[in-house]
């Protein structure tokens, strides 16, 4: 009996790891090395000078439906929470081959109407670096590095909206 109640602990804590907001706890989030150009930005960002800033990451493909769905709720998010704190990145990592051309990224930012800073991940360094899967994934970091929240794909807006706040709201 023992066992099955620590191995169904076990399994518990498994899960409860691997869901997505960094039930498990936060993680140390890798740079940005890797990748570039840059987009709506003078510089390449690095995660030490955004130190002391919360920091959504936005991976992301100009031709994926699923990405262009939530461009509308991270772009409110970054008009919204900028001036309180918080630093958009959009990470664009082509899913087919004509979405490596930088006139490509251009246009779809553009398009877009994306203000915030994207740097190109050609070659999916910052994509493995994050241990990245899916298009798209946000990740939120807080505000001495650590990824706190993750989110695949569309949906749960308030949730992720009111971890944007709670972060901000953390003594940096």
């Amino acid at each position: 009996m023992r066992t099955l109640t620590g191995t169904l602990l076990l399994l518990a804590a498994v899960g409860l790891a691997a869901l997505p907001g960094g039930a498990g706890g936060a993680t140390n989030a890798p740079d940005f090395t890797g990748g570039g150009p840059w987009f709506n930005t003078e510089a390449p960002l690095t995660l030490a000078g955004l130190r002391g800033k919360v920091v959504a990451v936005e991976m992301w493909t100009g031709g994926c439906i699923n990405c262009i769905n939530t461009l509308p709720y991270v772009k409110r998010w970054d008009a919204r929470y900028r001036a309180k704190g918080l630093v958009t990145v959009g990470v664009h990592s082509p899913e087919f081959a004509h979405e490596h051309a930088v006139e490509y990224v251009k246009t779809a930012i553009a398009r877009e109407g994306i203000t915030y800073p994207v740097v190109m991940d050609n070659s999916f360094k910052i994509w493995n670096a994050y241990k990245n899967v899916y298009w798209p994934t946000l990740y939120l970091i807080d505000k001495k590095g650590a990824i706190r929240y993750t989110h695949i794909g569309e949906g749960e807006y308030d949730s992720t909206e009111r971890t944007i706040e709670k972060l901000l709201a953390e003594p940096g």
